[in-house]
């Protein structure tokens, strides 16, 4: 209970730094709608360096190129901004750039990695520490051990389970775009969350998944995911489409499969194979947005697909959420990392990103891996003490 009283605290406190972001006023209307059809829209988080009380000294301008655009004014708390940026003065941080690692190099033993081998411009150059992180993404941390085999690891570095790339994940997504009848005139969208049909209840063995607000639609977006059909639209009637959007977006969680994998070919490039999960679910999500449309004014005949993974082929390409091709585990014959994300077979090499997930969940997974790598950190203080 007392700890449970200081979490309560902890968040309250937190909370007066980091407010949620205000819903526009279309984005309101909806937000209320919801509520009176009996849903339970909440506030979705927005990692961006917004103080909507004193708009003069904000960092974020609140513009309409957020979501899906790089930054131009640096607002968008990332790991670039808030944790490299700030640590490059440091005379015990550097920074390598145009640099790939290549391999990771044991001592005899196999059981702790002596060096790790960079490409740097052509220059292979080879770094050693105590301890060694690999954090490069699902895709490439995978690559990197199965790429660092040696005698000692003949199937690749850690990977004595056969685990290394396998249960790859990423979400099985869907944009959406209802036309409203009034205009849509906010700017910054997304900022609105549904978890209603997230977990399985009465009469629905499964759970579909959340659905959120995506960022607002744009003409030339448009153009841009599907040129064939938008080809012979006057960007007038494509604007005119775009002003009277309201784009969601549905994340349904993928299952990990041992086939779904990361292998890498004898030149080094990655292949994977993938096999799509929870079509059914993902198809009962888009049906609960249809009904939950008829409580925001948007009846269902005005929908609009928008899956730009589909129409785009991206469901190979999107990897912005992958996960799981290094899973954690306390069984070391079905597991790559323990429980504090060391890799069981090698006691100084930590894989600290996506990979370690055993499973998706059905929204963003990076504030899961920020929470792990900031509780792998003190873990490793402690080790380093």
């Amino acid at each position: 209970m007392l700890r449970a009283k200081k979490a309560a605290a902890r968040s309250r406190k937190l909370g007066q730094y980091w407010p949620p972001v205000f819903h526009e006023p279309r984005i309101q209307q909806i937000s209320e709608a919801l509520t009176a059809g009996g849903y339970h829209p909440f506030h979705a988080p927005c990692g961006i360096l917004l103080d909507e009380a004193n708009r003069a000294v904000s960092t974020c301008i609140r513009c309409a190129t957020c979501d899906g655009y790089p930054c131009l004014v640096h607002a968008k708390a990332d790991a670039d901004i808030i944790a490299v940026r700030p640590l490059l003065g440091h005379p015990q941080v550097t920074l390598l750039v145009n640099a790939e690692v290549e391999r990771l190099i044991t001592d005899e033993s196999g059981r702790n990695v002596r060096f790790v081998q960079v490409n740097r411009q052509g220059v292979q150059e080879f770094y050693e520490g105590d301890i060694v992180v690999v954090s490069a993404g699902a895709a490439n941390s995978a690559r990197i051990l199965l790429r660092s085999a040696s005698d000692e690891h003949p199937a690749g570095l850690a990977n004595g389970s056969d685990q290394v790339g396998r249960n790859y994940m990423f979400h099985n997504s869907k944009a959406i775009v209802p036309l409203g009848k009034e205009r849509n005139d906010t700017v910054f969208q997304k900022t609105l969350g549904l978890n209603d049909f997230y977990l399985p209840r009465e009469g629905r063995e499964w759970p579909l998944g959340n659905i959120q607000m995506l960022g607002k639609s744009n003409a030339m977006a448009m153009k841009g995911e599907e040129p064939k059909l938008t080809k012979l639209a006057l960007r007038w009637s494509l604007d005119e489409v775009a002003r009277h959007a309201v784009d969601f977006w549905l994340t349904t969680e993928d299952v990990p499969r041992p086939d779904n994998r990361v292998t890498v070919g004898s030149d080094g490039s990655i292949h994977l194979a993938y096999r799509k999960t929870n079509d059914v679910e993902a198809d009962g999500l888009y049906r609960e947005l249809r009904k939950v449309l008829n409580h925001i004014g948007m009846a269902s005949h005005h929908v609009l697909s928008k899956n730009f993974y589909m129409s785009m082929d991206v469901p190979m390409a999107g990897v912005a959420h992958q996960a799981g091709t290094c899973r954690f585990g306390t069984d070391p014959a079905d597991s790559v990392l323990d429980a504090n994300c060391k890799a069981h077979e090698v006691d100084n090499l930590y894989v600290v990103d996506t990979s370690f997930f055993p499973s998706i969940g059905a929204v963003n997974p990076a504030l899961t891996a920020m929470a792990n790598a900031l509780r792998v950190a003190d873990h490793l203080t402690r080790r380093m003490a």
